[in-house]
């Protein structure tokens, strides 16, 4: 039986680092297995601000990727400040009362003149090209992932255009996303992206969401048929390191500006003043890019002598370092926008047999998974004694040599179950 071509139109492509490389790459690893043929196209010069050679040892064999060039317009802001810039195009955007000038610019310029992102750009050329490219090699499938959207709107044109079937892949939400409220947008700008949203969430064949709170957010926004498909863990050969000597808790990924929970730091200075048995072992692992407003929280509650800061590593060395840990610590911003993320490393978190404290908002999706495979404990921002009863209790069991994990059903989001799940859809 033949295969099914499926044209896979994304941004974020190895050698890119970061989750949004993740999920599609490992989809393209292994759609085949299930008589889906993925074609996956992408820029050709993309400004990827974070960069893992590492992930593209991951690329499967024989997997045809085709290439476009891009013009983006962070080349031209680099003129103005290139950190401003970077830091903008990664997510990592500084609390208002301490935005530069340069960054309330950038943050201007970017939210009103590049709707709905910065690749919009990419639009125009891309329909041209996948257009011939469509009907010579006779696919009857597009998939699209955003966020950035902009790649949703080459699916709209190239659907009317023509007629091909449409998936849209929403990795984040488009206009309820919390980094929205930063940029400044006017108000016809705020109209222009609900319009796009709404042209995209009615006119694709099927929408694919990452949580069951953004599916029933886009229920209200249109009848077309959405489909929940988490991101995953996926297996791996990477021999499991000793765990850590000391009492780390770590973080991987990004501590964006807003993912501050002061309680939290405030438990652990608490723990550090009143165990001394704690204090001699503790030590706070970030691994990633670390805001400086959370750095700085971190540093006035005298957590300064404990912080092992290690910046962006490889994805490698990433999932060492969560079997390696004692802990690992999941932080979302407290806000009712923010419950719908799950961010991609909760699997690789749950996967790796390290217990896991999350703080996060009310009704999130991640509390309900930790919940059901009992990886780890989640707490709202305000519960201080909670937090520090919790990190008590798994520093006693450190100390007993039982501190493990009993996880439950997590099959169900290995990245080759959910690679079947979407060949079905397909």
């Amino acid at each position: 039986m033949s295969k099914t071509k499926v044209l896979i139109i994304t941004y974020y492509w190895p050698p890119a680092g970061g989750p949004g490389v993740q999920r599609w790459l490992k989809f393209v690893k292994y759609l085949p297995k299930f008589d889906i043929d993925p074609i996956v196209y992408c820029p050709e010069n993309p400004s990827y601000p974070i960069i893992d050679e590492s992930l593209l040892a991951e690329l499967p064999d024989n997997i045809k990727v085709i290439k476009q060039p891009i013009s983006e317009p962070y080349r031209f802001a680099n003129l103005l400040s290139k950190r401003n810039s970077k830091q903008i195009s990664s997510g990592v955007i500084p609390k208002q009362k301490k935005q530069s000038f340069i960054q309330k610019l950038l943050l201007y310029v970017r939210g009103n003149f590049f709707i709905p992102d910065a690749r919009k750009n990419w639009v125009k050329p891309s329909v041209h090209f996948l257009s011939d490219y469509i009907q010579k090699h006779a696919i009857t499938t597009i998939i699209t992932t955003g966020p950035p959207h902009s790649l949703h709107l080459i699916g709209l044109e190239l659907k009317a255009k023509l007629g091909v079937k449409w998936l849209a892949d929403f990795r984040d939400p488009w206009t309820t996303i919390g980094y929205h409220k930063a940029l400044k947008l006017t108000q016809s700008s705020k109209e222009k992206h609900l319009q796009l949203e709404s042209e995209v969430l009615n006119t694709a064949d099927r929408i694919i969401v990452t949580s069951t709170n953004t599916q029933k957010e886009f229920e209200s926004k249109t009848k077309r048929p959405i489909s929940v498909i988490t991101n995953g863990y996926d297996s791996h050969h990477i021999k499991k390191p000793a765990k850590d000597s000391a009492f780390t808790l770590a973080h991987i990924g990004s501590l964006l500006s807003e993912r501050n929970p002061i309680q939290l730091w405030e438990a652990l200075q608490e723990l550090i003043n009143e165990h001394e048995d704690f204090r001699s072992v503790f030590q706070l692992k970030l691994i990633g890019v670390a805001s400086d407003d959370v750095v700085s929280t971190m540093v006035n509650h005298g957590l300064k002598p404990y912080i092992q800061n290690f910046g962006y590593v490889n994805h490698e060395t990433a999932i060492k370092h969560q079997m390696a840990s004692q802990l690992l610590l999941m932080v979302e911003i407290d806000s009712e926008e923010t419950k719908v993320i799950i961010p991609g490393k909760l699997f690789e978190y749950m996967a790796s047999g390290t217990p896991i404290l999350a703080v996060g908002p009310e009704d999130s999706d991640v509390e309900k998974i930790l919940k059901t495979t009992n990886t780890g404990q989640y707490f709202y921002y305000s519960e201080k004694e909670r937090i520090k009863s919790q990190i008590l209790s798994y520093f006693e069991a450190y100390k007993s040599d039982t501190l493990v994990v009993n996880a439950i059903g997590l099959e169900q989001y290995s990245r080759k179950a959910l690679s079947k799940h979407l060949s079905e859809i397909i």
